[in-house]
C-alpha cells in the first residue's frame, strides 16, 4: 500500500517508489524498481511488452500490494490526486454512460461538491470537445475523441499527478500527435505532474523531462531525457533508440536489430537479464553470470545504467 506524507514542498518528490518488487508465483513482474517523481515533472517509463510497466502502474495506484518495497505519496490523497488514463479508451469508457455522466463520475464517487455543470463545460473545453458532446455516448466518437473524454474524466477531480498507461498506443498515428500535444498543453497550463508509460521512445521524445527504461521487470537505465537521446548507456536503450524514425535523412543511424524475444519473467536468465539478446561486442562470461547493478555512468549522478560496459561505445 502507498504511504501518505502531507505538507510536500516543491523541491521534494510527490511520488516515490522504493525498491518495488512484485511476484506472481514464480513470475517476477517487477524487481527493485526505484524512482522519484517531482512536482511539474514528466517522467516516461519505456520498455517492450512484458517489461513490467503495467504491473508498476498497478503498484503505484495501490491496485496491487508490492511484495517488497513501498510507494510514498506526499500529497493529501492518493485516490483523489493521482488519476490514470488507460491505453484503450473503448474499453475504459462505459458504453452505457453518456459523456456527461462519465466525466463527472469521479466527482460523485469522491464526493466532491461544487458546480458540476460548470466543471463539465470547463473540462470539455479543455480537451477540445464541443459542449454538445455531453449528451452523447462513447460509440458515437472516434478513438481520439474517446481518449479526450477519458482525459477529461481523469482531470475532473483536479489531480496533481496524471499517469498515462500507453495513452496513445491504441490510436492511429495521425491522431497520436494530437493527443500528445493536448497532454503537453494541459501539463503546462495546469502544472500537472506526469508519469507516462510507453513502449516507444519516439512517443515520449517531446514530452518527457526524465526517462527510465525497463527490461524484464527492472529499470536498466534512467537519465534526463536529453541525455538518454544524445548518449544512451545501455545496449537495450540504444536498440530502442535505433528504431526511432530520424526526421533528418542526413542524420540517419544504423538500426540495431535485437534477436529473439524478451525472456519469460518466470524463467529469467542468469547474470544480466539482457545478455541473451545483447549485441555488445564485449559481452562475455561476466554478463552471463553477474547481474550488473544500476550505477552512475559518466559525469554527475543523474545518469544511471545497469550494464558492465556502460561507459564503452558499441
Amino acid at each position: 500500500m502507498a504511504e501518505h506524507l502531507s505538507g510536500v514542498e516543491s523541491d521534494q518528490p510527490l511520488l516515490v517508489a522504493e525498491g518495488l518488487g512484485k511476484n506472481y508465483g514464480r513470475l517476477t513482474a517487477c524487481r527493485d524498481v526505484s524512482f522519484a517523481l517531482y512536482p511539474g515533472e514528466v517522467l516516461a517509463i519505456v520498455g517492450e511488452s512484458g517489461s513490467g510497466k503495467t504491473t508498476l502502474v498497478k503498484l503505484l495506484l495501490g491496485l496491487e500490494r508490492p511484495d517488497t518495497g513501498r510507494v510514498i505519496y506526499t500529497g493529501q490523497s492518493l485516490r483523489r490526486e493521482v488519476q490514470v488514463v488507460f491505453q484503450d479508451p473503448a474499453s475504459a469508457l462505459d458504453p452505457r454512460m453518456r459523456v456527461d455522466d462519465t466525466i463527472l463520475e469521479p466527482l460523485r464517487v469522491l464526493r466532491i461538491e461544487g458546480d458540476h455543470p460548470a466543471r463539465l463545460r470547463e473540462l470539455l473545453d479543455a480537451v477540445g470537445l464541443p459542449r454538445a458532446s455531453a449528451k452523447r455516448y462513447p460509440h458515437e466518437f472516434s478513438g481520439g475523441q474517446r481518449q479526450r473524454i477519458a482525459i477529461a474524466r481523469a482531470l475532473a477531480p483536479r489531480p496533481r499527478v496524471l499517469i498515462g498507461d500507453e495513452p496513445v498506443s491504441a490510436l492511429d498515428v495521425s491522431v497520436q500527435a494530437q493527443v500528445l500535444n493536448l497532454l503537453a498543453d494541459l501539463q503546462k497550463k495546469r502544472s500537472l505532474t506526469y508519469l507516462f508509460i510507453a513502449h516507444d521512445l519516439a512517443v515520449v521524445r517531446h514530452i518527457a523531462d526524465q526517462v527510465a527504461v525497463m527490461y524484464l521487470g527492472r529499470i536498466v537505465e534512467r537519465a534526463p531525457a536529453a541525455a538518454i537521446y544524445a548518449a544512451p548507456r545501455h545496449p537495450y536503450t540504444r536498440a530502442l533508440l535505433s528504431a526511432v524514425p530520424e526526421p533528418n535523412p542526413r542524420a540517419a543511424r544504423a538500426r540495431i536489430v535485437l534477436t529473439g524475444d524478451i525472456p519469460s519473467p518466470a524463467h529469467p536468465p542468469a547474470g544480466c537479464p539482457f545478455h541473451p539478446r545483447c549485441p555488445h561486442p564485449k559481452k562475455n562470461d561476466r554478463c552471463r553470470t553477474e547481474a550488473p547493478a544500476l550505477r552512475v555512468t559518466g559525469e554527475g549522478s543523474a545518469h544511471v545504467a545497469a550494464c558492465h560496459f556502460a561507459e564503452e561505445p558499441m
